[in-house]
């Protein structure tokens, strides 16, 4: 019998633009300062491939970049048009200094879901910088009120390099202040371009989700992606619930599509990047469909094999597991340059410091059963592991 590796696809990453109009010295990506745009027929070839997918229910098609918005409203929206009659949900990832009443009216119009990337307060802010090396707060904050004004709803991603309690209180005051509806926290990793290493004191990190938690605990009115995880999947232990348990090893295919039609699967951070053994895409959908691609990499992407193998140790050797679920492929890759080994300083960060951390909190809180705090979608631990709308993203 086929071994079954990929949960059904549910979301595809679109690359309109690689051109960036910032320099964040944290970047990944390798090609920020290059304009090759999507063209048309990739468009069309992702829609005719998430067709089928869309008759399960609807597919998040994610615009991330480079910055999205850098291919301007008549070229992205031509893209967008690709998908009509399909049933999807437009998701932009932006760093917002575009934004203007113009892209307001357009997200609107198309209904589309805005994810802003911002990491706090100025000096938190500062390694978001314009090609000059010139801070960018005051043009996204611009960007931000625009959005609030016209009734879109704000996500924020924000990196955060120095993970301490004093940290998360800026942070999350940040926030609130500026009327974020839902926050997401990426710890800054070594991936792509950027080699700084991401290593901490667990302890440290440990004690900056236990101040967030704490500050969200506060004054719960900003959703927080991986308070909500956590809380989540603590409440299910807790309950005894099933949920809590991982019986297999599954992985999200997760399709990025490049601005070319090349597909690489299970990890954005790795398109647009080679290994000692060849490209990390697993083909291009101008020649196959995106199930074509999936299908053919069960057997064909040594890579692929090589993480679930690691996924499958960590199942066996590590007590997060059930919370985690085996991290992730580019951090595996970019921190040990292999994709079956186990621990990464991204899990230490992001995963298990994240987890003690917020069970620190009493347990009525962890629960998630009374606090308001915690919304019913975070309440299903089974659907943690879904590509969030700007899940591991760093525009």
């Amino acid at each position: 019998m086929e071994q079954q590796l990929f949960l059904r696809p549910t979301s595809v990453i679109m690359q309109p633009e690689t051109l960036c109009n910032l320099d964040c010295t944290y970047c990944y990506l390798p090609f920020r300062h290059e304009r090759n745009t999507m063209t048309l027929a990739v468009a069309q070839a992702v829609a005719a491939s998430v067709r089928p997918w869309a008759t399960s229910g609807t597919v998040e098609v994610c615009w991330h970049g480079g910055e999205p918005l850098a291919t301007g409203r008549s070229h992205l929206g031509r893209l967008m048009d690709a998908f009509a009659g399909i049933d999807v949900k437009h998701v932009v990832q932006t760093n917002a200094t575009l934004i203007d009443e113009a892209w307001c009216e357009f997200f609107a119009e198309r209904d589309v879901h805005v994810g802003v990337s911002i990491d706090g307060p100025p000096a938190d802010n500062a390694s978001r910088v314009d090609r000059r090396r010139m801070p960018t707060q005051a043009k996204a904050l611009r960007g931000i009120e625009l959005l609030r004004a016209h009734g879109h709803e704000v996500h924020a991603i924000a990196v955060v390099s120095d993970p301490t309690p004093e940290r998360a209180g800026r942070l999350y005051a940040f926030a609130v202040e500026y009327g974020i509806a839902h926050l997401g926290v990426n710890i800054e990793e070594q991936e792509g371009v950027n080699v700084s290493t991401n290593a901490h004191r667990q302890d440290v990190v440990t004690d900056f989700w236990t101040a967030l938690a704490a500050s969200w605990r506060e004054n719960p009115i900003v959703r927080v992606r991986e308070l909500e995880r956590a809380l989540s999947y603590a409440g299910a232990v807790l309950r005894n619930d099933s949920a809590a348990h991982r019986d297999g090893v599954l992985i999200n295919p997760l399709p990025t599509v490049g601005y070319d039609g090349s597909v690489t699967l299970i990890s954005p951070e790795l398109a647009g990047f080679t290994s000692n053994r060849g490209t990390f895409s697993s083909g291009n959908v101008l020649r196959n469909t995106l199930n074509e691609i999936v299908e053919r990499s069960k057997t064909g992407d040594s890579w692929i094999s090589e993480f679930f193998q690691g996924v499958k140790t960590c199942q066996l050797t590590c007590q997060y597991f059930n919370f985690c679920g085996g991290g992730n492929p580019a951090n595996r890759y970019f921190e040990h340059g292999r994709m079956d080994g186990t621990t990464t300083n991204y899990c230490r960060n992001s995963k298990i410091s994240l987890l003690e951390g917020v069970l620190r909190l009493d347990q009525s809180t962890a629960a998630g059963d009374q606090d308001p705090g915690v919304s019913n979608d975070a309440r299903g631990f089974a659907d943690q592991d879904r590509p969030a709308t700007y899940a591991h993203q760093h525009v």
